[in-house]
C-alpha cells in the first residue's frame, strides 16, 4: 500500500522549469530510489517533499493526507525525516546533542514545564537520552564518539552521526540525499548496510538519491529516472537498466547500444 503519492508536480525559479509534471508513489517499507543526471531535479523532489521549496502545481499525499502546503516542522512531526548531501550538523555540539535535537518536534513539555527543569522536563530528557543510546546510538555503533564534538569526527561517522539524528525523529519516511557521497569504500559498505538493517528492522520506508549506480541497484526495491525534470522511467532496477530511455539519458545510446 502507497504511503507517498505524488501527483502532477511542477516546480519552476522565474523562467527555469525544474520539475514537469513528475507523479510517483513509494509503498510502505520499501527502498525507493531516485536517479539521474546532474541537473534532472532529483534533489528538487526532495526539497519539496519536506517543504523547503513550494511547488506551483500538484500536490503531495503523505499517509492519505494532504501535505502540499504544510510547514517543514509540521512534515517532519507527522513522521518525514531528512538527511541532506551537505552535513547539516551542529559542529560545537557533541554528538548525543546533535542526535537528541532530533527528537524536539515530539517532546510534550511546554515552555513553561521546561522553565521548572527538574520536573517534568527532566523526566522526558532522561527518557528521550536513555531511548537514544539504547536504541540509535548502539545501532549505529557510534558509543565511542557519543560524547565527542562532531566537528572532531571523519567524514563518514559525520554522516552516521546525521543518520542518527533523523532516526530520532522516529520517521515513517527516510529522505535520504546522497547517503555515501565523497565517502570511502569501507565508509560505503557500513552506511549501505545500516540503511538494509534500518528497512528491515526498522520498518521504514526510505526514499534516496545517491550516485553510486551499483548501489541503487543493489539495494533498492524500485527506481524512477529524471531527465531535465521529468520523469523518463520507473520500475525494478533490472527493468530500468534495460529501458532505453535510461540508456539515452545516461550513454547517449538507444537501446541497440548505437550513438
Amino acid at each position: 500500500m502507497a504511503i507517498l503519492e505524488v501527483n502532477n508536480l511542477h516546480l519552476s525559479f522565474g523562467g527555469l522549469q525544474v520539475l514537469q509534471d513528475v507523479s510517483f508513489s513509494v509503498n510502505s517499507g520499501e527502498i525507493y530510489a531516485i536517479i539521474g543526471p546532474n541537473g534532472a531535479g532529483k534533489t528538487s523532489i526532495l526539497n519539496c517533499l519536506g517543504g523547503f521549496y513550494q511547488q506551483q502545481k500538484g500536490e503531495i499525499l503523505f499517509d492519505q493526507t494532504n501535505i502540499s502546503h504544510i510547514s517543514p516542522d509540521r512534515r517532519a512531526a507527522s513522521g518525514l525525516a531528512r538527511t541532506f548531501q551537505n552535513i547539516a550538523l551542529f559542529r560545537g555540539m557533541t554528538v548525543l546533542d546533535n542526535i537528541k535535537l532530533g527528537s524536539h518536534a515530539h517532546l510534550q513539555t511546554g515552555l513553561l514545564g521546561a522553565a521548572f527543569y527538574w520536573g517534568r522536563a527532566h523526566r522526558e530528557e532522561m527518557e528521550l537520552r536513555q531511548e537514544i543510546e539504547n536504541s540509535i546510538i548502539d545501532f549505529l555503533e557510534i558509543e565511542h564518539i557519543r560524547k565527542q564534538s562532531v566537528s572532531t569526527l571523519s567524514y563518514g561517522l559525520q554522516k552516521r552521526v546525521e543518520l542518527a539524528r533523523a532516526l530520532a525523529m522516529h520517521p515513517k519516511i527516510l529522505l535520504m540525499d546522497e547517503p555515501v557521497a565523497g565517502m570511502n569504500a569501507e565508509e560505503t559498505e557500513d552506511m549501505v548496510r545500516f540503511i538494509l538493517d534500518i528497512q528491515e528492522e526498522r520498518d521504514l520506508t526510505i526514499i534516496l538519491i545517491e550516485h553510486d549506480m551499483r548501489m541503487i541497484m543493489d539495494i533498492s526495491d524500485r527506481i524512477m529516472v529524471l531527465n531535465f525534470g521529468q520523469k523518463i522511467a520507473e520500475g525494478t532496477p533490472q527493468e530500468v537498466q534495460r529501458h532505453p530511455e535510461v540508456l539515452k539519458a545516461y550513454l547517449g545510446t538507444d537501446k541497440r547500444g548505437q550513438k
